[in-house]
């Protein structure tokens, strides 16, 4: 039986599950053993871009035609205007049906989206990483911001942090009497200036 996890495209980790039996019947309806229910090749195109290794089996004969499946949603893939497959590699795919090289071109093909995904997670994760620095740098100047529009209410005058987000500490006594000092000096000097 072959595996549909041996494609290129499927994605690590599939190993660990039983692939999904799926049975296409005579009337060309597909059956998913798993949910109990009838799928359409979108569905399988969707499990395996997710990575769900599967397996279909003629309902009749028993036979796999997990492979044959899979180039039938190729084909609709291209068909639909998503073209990825070049004309010139269907040619020389058609080229070396029959040819003494023929029984390498699945390996190498194997080995070459292999390094083709592997390169792209590579790509992904590097391009991640300044979005990840961006969100950082607005999340510092969102803090900062905030500070600045609670006007630093969220330290005690000792630089100790208040008790709960905004509200400002209770001042000691202490600091009350200098406060009312303070306030009573400025308010002398206003009457000196009115007289």
């Amino acid at each position: 039986m072959a595996n549909a996890s041996s494609s290129p495209g499927a994605k690590a980790g599939t190993s660990s599950q039983a692939p999904v039996i799926i049975k296409k019947y005579a009337n060309r309806r597909l059956y998913n053993t798993e949910t109990s229910s009838y799928i359409t090749l979108d569905h399988l195109a969707e499990m395996t871009r997710h990575g769900r290794d599967f397996q279909v089996f003629d309902a009749r004969s028993g036979d796999d035609i997990t492979r044959s499946v899979l180039t039938q949603i190729v084909m609709e893939g291209e068909a639909g205007g998503q073209t990825m497959l070049p004309t010139s590699f269907l040619r020389q795919i058609i080229a070396l049906y029959g040819d003494s090289m023929q029984s390498m071109v699945p390996h190498y093909l194997e080995a070459s989206m292999a390094a083709f995904a592997e390169n792209q997670a590579m790509f992904r994760s590097a391009a991640l990483k300044p979005f990840e620095q961006l969100a950082r740098q607005n999340l510092a100047m969102f803090q900062a911001a905030t500070e600045m529009m609670t006007g630093g209410l969220l330290r005690e005058a000792g630089g100790k942090p208040a008790e709960k987000f905004g509200e400002k500490p209770a001042p000691a006594a202490d600091e009350v009497a200098q406060l009312k000092e303070q306030l009573a000096a400025i308010q002398s000097r206003i009457d000196g200036l009115k007289g």
